[in-house]
């Protein structure tokens, strides 16, 4: 198994595309150490990883708060061990023009999909370091690197995130830590589907796509690195 004996933690974890992760690596063997806001939902998770003869410790946790991201970290640290693998994956979006976007909305999306990656980056990799191994994911997206109408302020989020994901990279590259982007166009999740009404669903990625990017950065040697990697719906435009 890919993954036999590693923990993984992994950030919006209840639901679409987090929930598929947590399933594809808990099956590859490692250790889930799941994390979102909802704790029925995330139990749920935990049922379904043990069906299925894998292991999971589910922990609620608002990743925009300084306090909480810490205090999970230390609970995985102290139950499980130091993570091997975190995916980043928790986002908000917010979508309305910007001239009647408010002010609260921009500091939710911000807090959630940059301040939120940020503090996880920053608690796995002061674990990882005296270790010099470990790989850190971040979900990002097509907005990483492009711009859609009414999605200004999710956009600003995710070219955040690739600023972070890039000098993260490069900062931890001594240490023996990879640190990887997944820019993923339309899935089909709630997110989506509430950012492009427009576009047909039976046309839209799966969750399950977007998790097996995962295990393909995670399958390669210590020998290479992927930076970017961005997946299309193949209806899409190139490029």
């Amino acid at each position: 198994m890919l993954l036999k004996g590693k923990i993984a933690v992994v950030t919006g974890a209840s639901r679409g595309i987090g929930r598929a992760i947590c399933k594809a690596l808990a099956d590859e063997g490692a250790v889930i150490a799941a994390t979102a806001r909802s704790r029925p939902e995330l139990e749920s998770l935990k049922q379904e990883i043990e069906d299925r003869g894998g292991m999971a410790e589910v922990i609620p946790a608002d990743i925009a708060l300084e306090e909480d991201v810490a205090g999970f970290f230390s609970r995985i640290e102290a139950d499980c061990g130091v993570p091997d693998v975190l995916v980043n994956n928790a986002g908000l979006g917010v979508y309305g023009r910007l001239e009647s976007f408010s002010a609260e909305d921009f500091d939710r999306v911000i807090a959630v999909n940059l301040r939120g990656t940020f503090l996880c980056c920053r608690e796995a990799v002061r674990r990882m370091i005296p270790r010099k191994s470990g790989y850190i994911i971040n979900i990002s997206s097509v907005v990483g690197f492009k711009g859609y109408p009414n999605q200004s302020v999710y956009t600003a989020a995710k070219h955040g995130v690739m600023g972070l994901t890039k000098s993260l990279a490069v900062e931890s590259q001594e240490h023996g830590i990879r640190v990887s982007a997944i820019l993923p166009g339309g899935v089909d999740t709630e997110m989506v589907r509430s950012a492009r009404p427009d576009l047909d669903p039976s046309i839209l990625m799966q969750p399950g796509d977007i998790a097996q990017a995962v295990l393909y950065l995670l399958s390669l040697s210590g020998k290479a690195a992927v930076d970017e990697l961005y997946i299309r719906r193949s209806s899409g435009t190139p490029f």
